[in-house]
C-alpha cells in the first residue's frame, strides 16, 4: 500500500513531466520561435532572434534577440535562456524563468503561466547607453548604470504590481517633449518606483538629483495594448539652481511659460507613451 501510494507521488508527476519534455523537445525551433514573435506583433513589436535553438531539459535560448517597434528597437539581449522551472511542476505550478545580457549587465526574472499569472524581474549594471530605446524612440543620449526590480501579477483581470529603478552616475542630453527639448544635465543619484493598480500605472516617486538641478516627475498612466497607446496624465516638476540656469538659459527662455515661481518649473507632459506631448 505504501509502495503504491510512493508511486502516485512521485511516479504520476515524474510521467507528466516527462510528457512535456518529449512534446516540446519535439516542437520545431520554427514553430517555437514563430509563437513568440506573433506574441510579440499582437503588442505591436516586432522580435528577432539569432541562433535560436532548443537547451535541455527543457528550455530555449538564443545568441541575440532584438525588440523593436515602429520607430526602432528598443532593446537588445544577448546570450538569452528561458525554459520551465522544472521543481514548481510537482506543486501544479507552471513557471518560466528567462535571463540574458544587456551590454555588461544581467536581467534576469520568471513569468507565472498558471492560476494568478504574473512575472517578475531583476537587472543589474545595465549601461543606459546599450539601451537602444534612448536613442531610436527618444532621440536623447543616456549614460548611466541602471538597476531594477519589480514583480506584476493578475488581479481580477487587471496587471497589478511594483516596479521600482535606480540609475547612478546619470547623464542625459538631447531628451524632447514632443519638440520641447529639456535641460542637458548630469545626476548623481535617479530613483522611481511605479505602482500598478487596477490596470492603471502610478509613479509613486520619481526623482532626478543632478548636478544643479532637481527633478520630480509625477502622476498616472492607464495602460494600454499596445503599450505606446497609453494615454499620459503627467507632471515634470524641475527645480534648477542659479547656475545651472545661467548655463543653459536658452533652454530655460524657452521654457518660460511653465515657470510657476523663481526657480520653479511645471511642465504638463500628456499625448501617448509613444507619442508624448505638452
Amino acid at each position: 500500500m505504501k509502495g503504491r501510494a510512493l508511486y502516485l507521488v512521485c511516479g504520476i508527476p515524474a510521467g507528466v513531466v516527462l510528457f512535456v519534455l518529449l512534446t516540446v523537445w519535439f516542437i520545431p525551433n520554427d514553430a517555437i520561435m514563430g509563437l513568440m514573435q506573433r506574441g510579440a506583433e499582437n503588442a505591436g513589436y516586432t522580435l528577432a532572434f539569432t541562433g535560436f535553438g532548443k537547451r535541455p531539459p527543457l528550455a530555449v535560448k538564443a545568441d541575440a534577440m532584438e525588440l523593436t517597434s515602429a520607430k526602432g528597437p528598443l532593446l537588445k539581449l544577448t546570450q538569452v535562456k528561458a525554459g520551465l522551472e522544472i521543481l514548481p511542476l510537482f506543486t501544479g505550478k507552471v513557471r518560466l524563468g528567462y535571463q540574458g545580457r544587456i551590454g555588461a549587465g544581467e536581467v534576469r526574472g520568471d513569468v507565472d503561466l498558471g492560476k494568478g499569472k504574473g512575472w517578475g524581474i531583476e537587472g543589474s549594471k545595465i549601461r543606459l547607453e546599450d539601451i537602444p530605446f534612448f536613442t531610436s524612440v527618444a532621440g536623447a543620449q543616456a549614460k548611466g548604470e541602471l538597476k531594477l526590480q519589480g514583480r506584476v501579477a493578475d488581479k481580477k483581470g487587471a496587471p497589478a504590481g511594483e516596479l521600482q529603478l535606480q540609475v547612478s552616475g546619470a547623464e542625459l542630453a538631447g531628451v524632447k517633449i514632443g519638440e520641447m527639448p529639456l535641460p542637458d544635465a548630469k545626476y548623481r543619484d535617479v530613483r522611481g518606483a511605479l505602482g500598478i493598480d487596477g490596470g492603471v500605472a502610478h509613479l509613486k516617486s520619481f526623482t532626478l538629483d543632478g548636478d544643479g538641478i532637481y527633478v520630480r516627475l509625477k502622476g498616472d498612466v492607464p495602460l494600454a495594448q499596445p503599450a505606446g497607446n497609453s494615454v499620459l496624465n503627467l507632471t515634470l516638476e524641475m527645480m534648477p539652481r542659479p547656475e545651472f540656469l545661467e548655463r543653459q538659459k536658452f533652454i530655460f527662455l524657452v521654457l518660460l511659460k511653465y515657470q510657476t515661481s523663481p526657480g520653479a518649473y511645471t511642465i504638463p507632459i500628456r499625448g501617448t507613451l509613444a507619442h508624448p506631448a505638452l
